[in-house]
């Protein structure tokens, strides 16, 4: 009866430890745009800052700046199609360098070039980038501005400068296992925060998260389903064994996220 005490005990302990260990490993970042309120920012440790169609690249920069002086790690967004020149990238680049910034997204960003640049590809050449952790955009479900073989070339140009790649957010688990399967860097995997059904649906419309929005509308139909919060552990748990870093698009919903954070130890 002793030995059979112990293994139970046995068996609990190294259950308990294996998560443990488990929630050690995973590494979330997020992203908030220049004009967000940083009193609610959970304390993760690489913020992303987005600079979208039509915004001030110094906006991004001096959130960037104002990140490091609080201890993050800012990760600026670096949208090929939003910035007009090379002089405005060098100022840009060099703006986030000398306050302490030492990571960068490199995305195309909008449809339409507002200058120079119509690719990430493009900013990444240039050489401005040197001494910093760099990001790039991956698509496992496409993307409706680009064709799949389009994402594909991209894609070989873009690897040999990159340090990893952040995934469009998700919520159907064998396109990003796929995706992963294909890489020879970090991949850091695109979820959202706790957000409505009906909410995700709109998202996925806008991004065109094909799979993910079959994924919803197949799994989600009743009404009241619309109108619960969908748990992002659904899709880490799927995808946990695969990557250790999971990147949040929490789309507005700061507060939430940083509970729903708190409220699974993940931070």
């Amino acid at each position: 009866m002793a030995i059979k005490i112990d293994s139970i005990k046995l068996n609990f302990f190294d259950s308990f430890f294996k998560k443990d260990n488990d929630l050690e490993k995973m590494n979330f970042s997020l992203e908030i745009g220049p004009n967000t309120g940083l009193e609610t920012l959970p304390s993760v440790n690489d913020v992303y800052i987005t600079m979208l169609p039509g915004g001030d690249y110094k906006e991004t920069a001096q959130k960037a700046i104002e990140l490091v002086k609080k201890g993050f790690n800012p990760v600026p967004h670096f949208p090929a199609r939003s910035i007009n020149d090379e002089k405005e990238l060098k100022d840009y680049v060099y703006r986030c360098k000398d306050g302490g910034v030492k990571q960068a997204l490199i995305i195309g960003g909008g449809r339409e070039p507002s200058g120079k640049f119509d690719s990430s590809f493009q900013l990444l050449e240039t050489g401005y980038f040197e001494k910093m952790k760099i990001g790039i955009a991956g698509h496992p479900e496409g993307s409706p501005d680009i064709s799949d073989s389009d994402l594909e070339k991209a894609m070989t140009d873009k690897k040999p400068y990159a340090d990893y790649i952040v995934t469009q957010w998700l919520l159907d688990p064998q396109p990003i296992i796929d995706f992963i399967s294909k890489q020879s860097v970090p991949v850091h995997v695109g979820i959202t925060g706790p957000l409505k059904i009906s909410s995700l649906i709109k998202f996925a419309n806008i991004v065109g998260a094909k799979n993910s929005l079959n994924f919803l509308k197949s799994n989600f139909t009743k009404a009241l389903d619309l109108l619960k919060p969908k748990d992002p552990n659904d899709l880490i748990g799927k995808v946990k064994s695969h990557t250790d870093f999971f990147h949040i698009y929490t789309f507005g919903g700061l507060k939430e996220t940083n509970k729903w954070l708190k409220e699974n130890s993940y931070v």
